[in-house]
């Protein structure tokens, strides 16, 4: 008979660590959860009782935070993002709760290995760049330091998509993450909201009264999210979209019409599908403007439903209640706040734009026109026409407050709602990522707003979790970072400051070069067992992986590849450092030129890789479908972080700063987070090239700047020639003359102007990575210098600056 399990142990210091206790609740959920003995468990079976176990004693501190909350009547922060990239949560919160060293030697006992079973646990699909990482980077963040929190994102089914390559071309198809039960999650069948959409607008008493012409649930599903050390732990909600009852026509499907019975409810489930739909169609444009309203409307309903369990006068919202917009998603959250205090709780106009600007915060994450939201005027009064009225209100009052001011900024410009401008009109504090980027937009985004709200805006340079993208990434370099300065910096990351006279010891660098060699086997085995991809220990791991874009120029790395490639081909024998250039990211389906770039990556790569005089000199890799669980293996195994996008447009980064962390030296522009970046590592350290933002706003004005930039360059144009003669597409000599047309006469993104300066910095790259010892100590000294870019001191500023919270240990 088995033992029966008392959870309340899980409370008792004595036993929080105890593998005899663990492995009693282990066993019990093997048994009782999962359905299997230890004989007759896959490697499935463990995974999935190991979570539900570690799962166990995150509850006691979730329980314990949100009783600490309600009993104090503390304020709350909550963070809406529409991404939430957590990657992998087994080792993460193992870690945090301080039971990853028990549950090794409890599997071990089973003969089984932690890090086989981790690895079988799917990415969730519930981001796809720096945005949502960023996201789950602070919720980690907010339970270390004690914020009370919640996180509001959607429960996506198919997250953005799974990449694979077909003849060196992206081929997207759905991601299946939630193909199985996903044991972290909690149903809250209780806390579901009805969000409306389209209908009409009737006017009664002097008031507007809006009739919805659909609804659809929202269902919510909490993950707990365990700060390190398990001392507090907040709640990342996420909505799934569920059709209303009557949505179901079961008279046509007596009928036999299946299909047009289900088609609304299939209407509804769309909501929370897929992130981010091509929104190049209407069709398209429309569900994702639905996606936005549906978050914002059901985390708002329930924020509200919380505030008034506990109190009763809406004046008093902002001193219990912030509300962060990660980026302009939930920019819909202003209007939809002012909508349900006026209409449901009868609280003026004025009075309700007051609170509801207290209340709100608003991070801006770019300045790239395409990212900064804009609905028609038309669209929006289809699918929200009671949120249009209040636009036009507050458009209106904006045009006042700007007194006779000619040509007045407006919320409504050209028939299109700016949903950049609603956030920043309803919102106390809009903060910049970086120094630069919160620079930026305060002279050239929001200039007028910045003159009329002076202080309004201010910055908070982004931060990454040392938790995850160190203590779980890297454990070789982590344990040596403990046995050199003790514990405690995975919570106080300045003290890496103390790794600084060790640069110059002898033992310690080699010691450093050991982490880095474990973690460059362990990328080698993964890729190798994955993808059938061998590479060269001893080689340059210059890696480049981030979401596809032009504007982060992996065109200009690839170009600068071929170059590399021809010089070798010219000289084989001339003592070049081998190198392996990997690169990994994602490119929107309907972005075409950015598509391209993957494929002439891939082509480059089946060429140079196939070639028997430079393959063990120079290697290309392109993994395909890059995500956090990658990412963990990739960078701490990085020598080169190339961060080399244009200046100006990159609003700070984070692999920027999980690169430097991990010992990567830096390679890049004078661009978001890297000016701060190479301030605190020092510009010795650092690899800098290229234009800076005023520099490159001049060369855009020059008329014929491409062309002239190309025929300083031979090195860049025999690039082009050999591109333009098939050398690397022999089945289609014009598949990329769109992409060489483009170089020669447009270039917006000065790949041609910082070309040949790049190729003087990488040439000092070589230089510098033939002298190990010198290589060494810069990457050591990068290591101890990065203290600065934890979220945690993110968060603390969030909340001293924006959110007026406290903590609660």
């Amino acid at each position: 008979m088995s033992q029966s399990f008392d959870t309340r142990k899980l409370n008792a210091n004595e036993t929080v660590n105890s593998a005899p206790a663990f492995r009693q609740a282990l066993l019990r959920h093997l048994q009782y959860t999962v359905g299997k003995s230890p004989q007759k468990a896959s490697i499935f079976d463990w995974r999935m009782a190991l979570s539900h176990t570690v799962r166990d004693y995150a509850v006691d501190p979730w329980f314990d935070a949100t009783r600490r909350t309600w009993d104090e009547d503390r304020k709350r922060v909550y963070y809406l993002s529409m991404e939430f990239l957590i990657g992998r949560l087994l080792e993460d919160q193992a870690i945090n709760l301080g039971l990853r060293d028990v549950i090794v030697r409890v599997l071990s006992e089973f003969g089984l290995s932690f890090a086989d079973i981790a690895e079988g646990e799917p990415d969730a699909a519930l981001g796809n760049g720096g945005l949502g990482r960023l996201a789950a980077c602070y919720l980690d963040s907010m339970s270390t330091v004690g914020c009370p929190a919640y996180g509001y994102g959607l429960r996506y089914e198919h997250g953005l998509f799974r990449q694979h390559f077909e003849h060196g071309r992206q081929i997207e198809t759905p991601e299946n993450w939630l193909a199985t039960d996903n044991p972290w999650d909690f149903n809250r069948p209780e806390a579901a909201y009805n969000v409306g959409f389209g209908g009409g607008l009737a006017e009664q008493d002097g008031t507007s009264i809006w009739t919805p012409g659909s609804k659809v649930i929202a269902s919510a599903h909490d993950t707990p999210v365990v700060g390190y050390a398990g001392q507090w732990a907040n709640t990342l909600r996420l909505w799934a979209a569920m059709p209303s009852a009557d949505l179901f026509d079961l008279n046509r499907f007596n009928a036999g019409d299946f299909a047009a019975a289900s088609e609304p409810e299939a209407l509804a489930r769309s909501l929370s599908r897929v992130l981010y739909p091509n929104d190049t169609t209407e069709g398209g444009k429309e569900l994702r403007l639905s996606q936005e309203y549906f978050l914002t409307s059901a985390s708002v309903q329930d924020i509200l439903r919380r505030y008034l369990a506990g109190h009763e006068n809406l004046l008093k919202l902002p001193e219990f209640v912030a509300i962060q917009m990660n980026d302009t998603h939930p920019a819909i959250a202003g209007p939809e706040l002012i909508r349900l205090l006026v209409d449901e709780h009868k609280m003026d106009f004025d009075t309700s734009v007051s609170t509801v600007t207290d209340v709100l915060g608003y991070t801006n994450h770019t300045l790239l026109p395409e990212a900064l939201e804009r609905w028609s005027v038309g669209l929006m009064r289809k699918v929200l026409p009671r949120h249009l009225q209040i636009i036009e209100t507050l458009d209106t009052q904006f045009i006042e407050l700007q007194g006779a001011k000619e040509n007045p900024v407006r919320l409504i410009n050209n028939d299109q709602v700016s949903m950049g401008d609603l956030a920043f009109t309803t919102s106390h504090k809009i903060n910049g990522v970086s120094a630069l980027h919160t620079e930026l937009v305060s002279q050239d985004l929001f200039p007028v707003h910045n003159e009329l709200h002076p202080g309004r805006i201010v910055n908070i340079t982004n931060g990454i979790t040392p938790r995850r993208w160190l203590k779980l990434a890297n454990p070789a370099l982590a344990s040596l970072i403990t046995d050199t300065i003790g514990a405690g910096w995975e919570t106080d990351l300045e003290r890496l400051r103390e790794l600084e006279p060790y640069a110059n010891d002898s033992a310690f660098r080699e010691a450093f070069g050991r982490s880095k060699a474990a973690a460059k086997e362990h990328f080698i085995q993964w890729l190798a067992k994955e993808h059938g991809i061998q590479l060269p220990a001893e080689a340059l791991f210059d890696a480049q992986v981030k979401r596809l874009h032009e504007y982060k120029r992996q065109l200009l790395n690839i170009l600068w590849t071929i170059a590399h490639y021809q010089r070798i081909k010219r000289d084989p024998q001339a003592g070049w450092v081998p190198r392996v250039k990997i690169l990994g990211g994602k490119a929107a389906p309907s972005y075409h030129m950015a598509k391209l770039i993957i494929q002439l990556i891939n082509d480059v790569a089946e060429v140079v890789n196939n070639d028997p005089e430079t393959q063990h000199l120079l290697r290309v890799v392109y993994p395909p479908n890059y995500g956090v669980s990658m990412a963990e293996k990739l960078i701490p195994a990085a020598d080169l972080s190339e961060q080399i996008s244009t200046a100006g447009m990159e609003a700070s980064g984070t692999g920027n700063m999980k690169f430097a962390l991990n010992g990567a030296l830096t390679i890049g522009t004078l661009d978001g987070a890297n000016v701060e970046i190479r301030e605190q590592v020092g510009a010795e350290n650092f690899f800098l090239f290229g234009l800076s933002t005023e520099q490159v706003a001049q060369r855009r004005a020059q008329e014929g700047h491409a062309r002239t930039a190309l025929e300083a360059s031979q090195t860049l144009r025999d690039v082009l020639q050999a591109i333009a003669e098939g050398t690397f597409s022999p089945d289609d000599h014009h598949r990329y003359d769109g992409l060489l047309d483009a170089m020669w006469n447009s270039d917006w993104f000065l790949v041609a102007s910082d070309f040949e300066d790049y190729d003087r910095a990488q040439t000092e790259v070589a230089e510098c990575y033939a002298d190990a010892e010198r290589w060494q100590r810069m990457a050591i000294l990068n290591v101890a210098r990065m203290g600065y870019f934890s979220s945690d001191r993110s968060i603390r500023q969030y909340m001293n600056q924006i959110w007026d919270v406290e903590s609660a240990l």
